[in-house]
């Protein structure tokens, strides 16, 4: 069964460790959140997989490759994230979740699982470094050695007891400081934290009013998403290969709007080379991309 995931490990349901429990709640009491208030709903069954699935005794943690080069048109002017040039990944990659679940349930028993892929209260990089994977850079985002870290993340957690790999503890960072030297507002306020109200990402997407004046021409032409500290990593920069996972191709309009295109989005555009794409820039209103624009 080919599902094109990159990587995978296996690690015991349990609380998450005192230290990382500690982490999420002073971030939280920071306010870096900003308006995603479902950061703080739920904390007990973020801090605990158990609470999420009765019974469970393994998590298991996924990561698929995403990274595209080049595939806006050369006059787009406006850049969206890489993460957002093809098909939500929400959809394509609970399929596969799913397919994989399958798969387990007919080679040993489970009784109680879920997947997950960014739709709930999990601890997506934590479970990924528990698992093996690779380890947070100080931008917060998963580095998979030698691979870099244009990756989703997902899980499945289950019932089934199965072999465990060891958590991934090497420091993949040292003294680099690339990233937090590059965003543009200071957005890396030290090694691993985020204060999300100033990422250009959070900007862009999560934020549901205007951008605030503070940060006007400071998106770095980004109407969707951001992708400088990744780009500047050096993990990236000397591994990151392009995807193969034919449903993150660039869909038409990502892939052939001109700037005229973009400043030109009215709703009926909007809805029918975006949303009925199934691209994740329908998570925004046409009128929040135009104010990305500073239109």
């Amino acid at each position: 069964m080919e599902l094109s995931f990159d990587a995978v490990g296996f690690a015991p349901a349990q609380s998450v460790n005192e230290t990382h429990q500690k982490h999420l709640d002073q971030w939280l009491k920071n306010n870096y959140h900003g308006q995603m208030h479902y950061m703080a709903n739920h904390k007990e069954k973020r801090k605990d997989p158990t609470l999420l699935v009765p019974g469970a005794k393994t998590v298991i943690s996924l990561a698929m490759n995403y990274h595209q080069k080049d595939f806006q048109h050369s006059e787009a002017h406006y850049k969206v994230s890489q993460y957002a040039a093809g098909v939500d990944y929400h959809h394509v990659l609970k399929k596969k979740l799913y397919a994989l679940l399958e798969f387990i349930q007919e080679h040993t028993t489970v009784d109680s699982a879920r997947v997950f892929t960014d739709s709930a209260p999990v601890l997506e990089r934590y479970w990924a470094q528990q698992c093996g994977l690779g380890a947070p850079g100080k931008n917060s985002c998963l580095i998979i050695p030698r691979k870099g870290s244009y990756f989703f993340l997902a899980e499945i957690i289950l019932d089934s007891e199965l072999p465990y790999d060891t958590p991934f503890e090497k420091d993949l960072c040292g003294k680099c400081t690339r990233c937090m030297d590059a965003c543009p507002n200071g957005a890396i306020t030290a090694a691993g934290i985020i204060d999300a109200r100033r990422c250009i990402s959070y900007l862009t997407i999560e934020l549901k009013d205007p951008i605030p004046k503070e940060f006007t021409g400071k998106t770095e032409g980004y109407i969707f998403g951001c992708d400088i500290c990744q780009q500047v990593c050096p993990h990236n920069i000397k591994f990151a290969t392009p995807c193969k996972e034919p449903s993150f191709e660039p869909v038409d309009a990502i892939k052939t709007f001109t700037r005229v295109q973009w400043e030109g989005l009215d709703k009926s555009t909007f809805r029918k080379s975006l949303s009925k794409a199934g691209s994740p820039l329908a998570r925004v209103k046409p009128e929040k991309l135009k104010g990305n624009m500073g239109k």
